[in-house]
This record gives C-alpha cells, structure tokens and sequence, in this order.
C-alpha cells in the first residue's frame, strides 16, 4: 500500500476528524489501564496511543483493543507508540494497531510499516527532520517534543509545507493543545496532561477539543 493511500484511508481520516490522541505510557496493572481506558472513552476520547516501552505492551494493546471492540459506541483506534526498533513494529502488527508511533524518524521503520499497510507517525523536530519523514512516507509526521517549540512553529512550517500533516506530542496541555490545533495541526497528542489530571479536568479537556465522536 502506498503512502499517499494510508493518508486519505479511514484511519487517517479518523484521527484529522477526531483531533486527539491519548498516549498511554506504562499505566499498571491492566485493570487500571482498563479502566482509564473505559472513563476517557466515556469522556469521548476515539484514539489511543500505547506505548510499547513495556514488557507487556502488546499485551496491554491487546486487551485495550479488546475492551473497546465490545462497547457500542464506536469505532476506536488503538495504536502502538515510542516504536524504536523492527521487532517493536511486528509486535504492533501481531496485536492488531490500527497505527504506530516513533518518537523519532527511522526511514527503514517508516518503509517498513507503510509496506504493510500500517500507518505510521515518525517523531521529528526540525524542517529538515519533518520534510524527510514526510518524503519517506509518514501517514502524519509527530512534532516530538512539542512543548520545546510551541505552537508557532506549526504556524511557520504551514507556509513551506502546507501538506505535511503534523501530530504535536510531549508536553502538550490544556493550555496548549487548542493553540496546536488552531495553528494547522492535524491533531494533537497528550499524555500526562490528561492521565495524572482529575476525572473533571479530564473531561473538560478532552470536550474541548474532540467537540463529540468521530
């Protein structure tokens, strides 16, 4: 499957209309994470990100994608992140992602998952770094850490390249996210910001910026 497919396909369109990506990092035991999973799709959340930075990873992808199949009020996305090395991208794929994640630009994984028709989101930071990600086939392009620049560098980078769709992620709030947004971002991805938050200022944020369902 080519790149250009992957970027006008149901998964990419789901995330562009939804706007948020919950990255979930290491939450424990799976009880928990089940259960954080079932409140934030409550809250209206539809993407989510698990980072396969643990032992159990695909597991807990696994189950997450499970828990989400059974409730009625879908679709969901349940995607695998912090993808650093090959064998990381076939655990994504055995445990069925709907896309992955990197925290950085690897063009040998980029090729490898657009290959095999899994969308794929490389972490990038400077212009050199998001035209190559880009060029190399990302469904979208992560602008990772993005609270090390702002929302006004999304603005700048919409002149050059106005077709590369961007993912702001790390260190993105409540304070920033919709800034992200407004400044052409394609969506924006948050983790801490929304999983240490309380059940109300959870609520608020992600309503904020989803507006409802896919």
């Amino acid at each position: 499957m080519s790149s250009t497919d992957l970027r006008s396909r149901v998964v990419a369109t789901a995330i562009r209309a939804h706007r948020l990506i919950v990255v979930l990092r290491r939450v424990e035991p799976r009880d928990r994470l089940l259960e954080l999973v079932a409140g934030l799709a409550d809250d209206g959340v539809r993407a989510f990100e698990i980072t396969m930075d643990a032992v159990a990873a695909a597991d807990d992808l696994a189950a997450v994608r499970a828990s989400l199949l059974a409730r009625s009020d879908g679709p969901f996305l349940v995607g695998a992140g912090t993808i650093l090395r090959r064998e990381q991208l076939d655990a994504a794929r055995r445990a069925e992602a709907d896309f992955g994640v990197a925290p950085a630009f690897d063009a040998e994984l980029v090729r490898a998952a657009v290959a095999g028709g899994l969308p794929f989101i490389p972490g990038a930071l400077t212009p050199t770094e998001i035209i190559a990600a880009w060029n190399a086939g990302a469904t979208f392009v992560k602008l990772f850490p993005a609270s090390a620049v702002g929302p006004a560098l999304v603005r700048e980078l919409r002149g050059p390249l106005p077709e590369v769709a961007l993912i702001p992620t790390g260190g993105v709030d409540a304070s920033t996210a919709v800034a992200f947004l407004e400044a052409g971002a394609a969506a924006v991805g948050i983790g801490s910001a929304i999983t240490r938050a309380t059940p109300e200022e959870r609520r608020a944020l992600v309503r904020s910026l989803v507006g409802g369902t896919m």
